[in-house]
């Protein structure tokens, strides 16, 4: 976990490429940071991949880094390009495919337990 204190001295560093990536659904692997109440996943998607239709209780917010997205949310789909923010409303259901290989952030709030 990282985190700093309230007294302003500590602070943990860590750099991605030390944190072992996991495949959470085929073509989809991400890299994980957890603070005291936020997820961060750092995705790498292969081109072709699919995300099914799911929903969770945490918020969303989902920014396209690399690469071409499309993302439902709700049944409105969009095609996300580098730059684009959605946030995704707690509950919300959302599926998304890639366009192309991707590279995106997730923050969840709060944590995702399911990812530790």
């Amino acid at each position: 976990m990282l985190g700093s204190s309230s007294k302003g001295g500590l602070m943990e560093r860590v750099n991605l490429t030390d944190i072992e990536p996991k495949e959470m659904v085929p073509g989809f692997k991400a890299r994980f940071i957890h603070s005291k109440n936020m997820t961060f996943a750092y995705w790498e998607i292969a081109p072709g991949c699919s995300l099914p239709v799911h929903s969770h209780p945490h918020e969303q917010v989902v920014n396209l880094l690399e690469g071409e997205f499309k993302f439902t949310v709700d049944g409105n789909t969009q095609t996300l390009k580098p730059g684009d923010v959605v946030i995704v409303p707690s509950d919300a259901e959302h599926s998304g495919e890639t366009v192309t290989s991707c590279r995106i952030l997730d923050v969840f709030q709060p944590v995702r337990e399911d990812y530790r």
